[in-house]
C-alpha cells in the first residue's frame, strides 16, 4: 500500500467508523471534501439510507469550497434536518483534520440548530 495522504485519511476513516455509527434517531453528519467542494450527508447506518444532504455545488460555489462556503453548506444541511425532525446528530469527520471547512461546516451546522 502506498503512503500518501488519501490512504492515510482512509486509514484513520476506518477506525472512526468502527467506534459510531448513525440511528433513525441520532443519524451520522457525515462529511467528504474534494479539491472542487465540500458535501455533507445524514445517514441512517441502520437501514443504509441518506436522510439529508447538501453540498456546495448546489449552492451555485462552482469550483471553489472555502470556509464561508462550507459554513453555509453546514447551515443548509441543518435546516434540512430540522424540518426532517432531527436535532442531535453524530460528527463523523472522514478522518479529515477538524480544521478549516470541515470545522466550518460544523460550525455552521451548529447554527442551524442541530447538537453533537
Amino acid at each position: 500500500m502506498a503512503f500518501n495522504k488519501n490512504s492515510r485519511r482512509i486509514r484513520i476513516r476506518r477506525s472512526i467508523r468502527k467506534k459510531i455509527s448513525g440511528t433513525a434517531a441520532r443519524p451520522r453528519l457525515s462529511v467528504f471534501k474534494s479539491n472542487t467542494g465540500i458535501y455533507a450527508q445524514l445517514i441512517d447506518d441502520l437501514k443504509g439510507h441518506t436522510l439529508a444532504s447538501a453540498s456546495s455545488k448546489e449552492l451555485g460555489a462552482a469550483n471553489n469550497a472555502n470556509v464561508s462556503v462550507s459554513k453555509e453548506v453546514g447551515k443548509k444541511l441543518a435546516e434540512r434536518a430540522v424540518a426532517g425532525g432531527f436535532s442531535e446528530v453524530v460528527f463523523d469527520r472522514s478522518g479529515y483534520l477538524y480544521h478549516g471547512n470541515v470545522k466550518a461546516l460544523a460550525e455552521g451546522a451548529r447554527e442551524g440548530g442541530l447538537k453533537f
